[in-house]
């Protein structure tokens, strides 16, 4: 299957060169020797104007299985990051990356790196991932938004 999975991953990086979101980035990383390695990529999701999370560059490792795209990629925001849906391991939690909910093969790198953009700002109260960001971000939303001013301030504009 890594055959398909190779070809559809070449598909989806000429497509994202193409046309991609603005502030967004994803690009498959090199290997050791210098070969691409359309399996993992390295991307940036911005937080959206208008929103507590505007301003911020946030780094995010999409990880593709060898069964891509029967199977959907793993996301992971950097390890201890703040948000109600995403692990302390860093791994969002998202129905589109879930192969039991929304995952269909054909979801694009776009599509994703546009849901997980949305899911910050917009987080899914029935799908907890972390307690202690759902916990403030139910019950006590200044002190959710205090930290989310944090998060942000950890990720600035690439220079």
């Amino acid at each position: 299957m890594s055959d398909v999975a190779a070809r559809r991953l070449a598909e989806e990086r000429k497509n994202w060169r193409k046309d991609h979101p603005p502030g967004f980035f994803a690009r498959p990383e090199r290997a050791a020797d210098g070969t691409v390695d359309l399996f993992r990529w390295k991307c940036v999701v911005p937080g959206a104007k208008d929103t507590a999370w505007a301003g911020a560059f946030i780094p995010l490792a999409m990880e593709f299985p060898r069964e891509y795209p029967a199977k959907p990629m793993k996301c992971k925001f950097p390890k201890g990051f703040y948000h109600p849906n995403v692990y302390p391991s860093g791994t969002v939690c998202l129905s589109i990356l879930n192969e039991d909910e929304g995952w269909r093969p054909s979801v694009s790198v776009k599509q994703v790196a546009l849901g997980i953009q949305e899911l910050l700002h917009t987080p899914n109260e029935k799908s907890p991932a972390q307690s202690e960001a759902y916990v403030a971000y139910t019950t006590d939303r200044a002190s959710y938004d205090r930290r989310v001013r944090e998060e942000v301030a950890k990720y600035p504009p690439p220079s």
